[in-house]
């Protein structure tokens, strides 16, 4: 079903999916959308290959639990975007900056490790943080689609010309089956699902070279050239969205790995860093009263709000009822007696040689490497924030699964 097929279902069967106690829409009633394609922006929480092939391949271990091998992730094995992918029943995407073996076909992930929202000045040599920003991610995706029209319009005008001139084939070549496979339809554009997970990084770099007061004041900017972005995409065609939130950066292992004897209060009761996590509940109250507004004034668009935050420390405060050891353990690398290998890595250390490697059972770490999440913990989040059902409370507002969300019309 399309986008537009999907709004007209909406009206046919709204009576039936209103519940009288609280006004959410529930699937109930409703057929999935068919969503022919995902295109991602994002940092390394969602990016399969895109810093692989524009920098320094991630090496083993990363990928191995699942793909056997280093496939581009940080991770073990797959992330979120990767389960969503599944979810909707389209191959994993291909990194845009990949120029092997790609296929865009059902969609194209513009995502890469350390990007942010706002252009940062630092190379990624400093700090980790991608030249791809959000914008250059944009700019990205226009590019395809408009290399996309261009290639489609040239195999048109071959189909439809009567001249058999060398010239005409010269300046109109044929585009080889094999490689039109592998790219977009034009037409689906407009009917993909327009995915994004992107900001923690704004925030890392804030803490890094701002106070708190400046962080927050900077944070209505940061969301501005989020919405801008949408807004931009809306203006090319796309019309179903769905944004993450920022997780609970507090409570990244590598956060607290250096501190001792903190003061009180300083960690929360898990111990993660509360003036982080409290500025990226900061950063997400205005991200979604900034999704709330585009709701207004793209009226045509399906936005969805997912609450990644309170996914993911939902699963770190349940982490022992949940199959999980202690939250903030990391199970790449070596760290014991403030001696740090990080994952994959080698290091002398008093002379011998120290490999950071992997933990024997991955599958029940949340933390991979310190920074970014197991697959494990990926797929307990997904099943968090892509399902409603009586297991799953909804994360998302509107409270919908992502298979519905092409139907996330009303504002919250």
């Amino acid at each position: 079903m399309g986008f537009l097929d999907a709004l007209l279902a909406i009206a046919m069967v709204v009576s039936f999916v209103v519940s009288a106690g609280g006004g959410e829409v529930t699937p109930a009633a409703l057929p999935p959308c068919d969503f022919p394609a995902i295109y991602n922006f994002g940092d390394s929480n969602s990016d399969t290959g895109g810093i692989s092939a524009a920098f320094v391949p991630i090496p083993a271990p990363y990928g191995e639990n699942y793909f056997r091998k280093p496939a581009g992730r940080d991770s073990d094995g797959r992330l979120i975007i990767d389960f969503i992918a599944e979810r909707l029943g389209l191959p994993y995407l291909s990194a845009y900056l990949n120029s092997i073996g790609t296929n865009f076909r059902h969609g194209a992930n513009f995502a890469t490790g350390g990007s942010t929202i706002r252009r940062q000045n630092e190379t990624i040599f400093e700090n980790g943080i991608s030249p791809f920003s959000l914008d250059i991610q944009i700019v990205h995706f226009d590019q395809l689609k408009s290399r996309t029209a261009e290639l489609y319009s040239q195999v048109l005008k071959l189909a439809i010309s009567t001249t058999k001139d060398f010239k005409t084939l010269q300046r109109f070549p044929a585009i080889p089956e094999t490689d039109r496979a592998k790219l977009p339809k034009p037409e689906d554009f407009s009917k993909a699902l327009y995915t994004f997970d992107i900001g923690q990084n704004d925030l890392s770099v804030g803490f890094r070279k701002l106070s708190d007061q400046q962080l927050r004041a900077a944070i209505p900017d940061i969301v501005n050239q989020f919405a801008s972005a949408v807004q931009h995409l809306y203006e090319k065609g796309a019309r179903a969205f769905w944004v993450h939130n920022t997780g609970p950066i507090g409570c990244l292992p590598v956060a607290t790995l250096y501190i001792r004897n903190p003061r009180s209060g300083f960690l929360d009761e898990y111990g993660c860093i509360r003036a982080q996590n409290e500025m990226a509940l900061e950063f997400n109250t205005q991200l979604k009263d900034r999704v709330n507004k585009l709701r207004g004034e793209l009226p045509h668009a399906a936005l969805t709000y997912v609450d990644v935050y309170a996914a993911k420390y939902d699963l770190i405060s349940n982490t022992k009822s949940q199959g999980f050891t202690e939250p903030l353990k990391i199970c790449c690398g070596h760290h014991e007696n403030d001696v740090n290998v990080w994952c994959g890595q080698s290091a002398s250390i008093n002379g011998a040689q120290v490999y950071g490697a992997p933990c024997a059972s991955p599958s029940t770490f949340i933390s991979w490497d310190g920074v970014h999440y197991s697959e494990a913990a990926n797929h307990w989040i997904a099943d968090h924030i892509l399902f409603t059902n009586a297991s799953f409370k909804s994360k998302s507002q509107p409270p919908l699964p992502i298979t519905h969300a092409c139907y996330n019309r009303p504002a919250l």
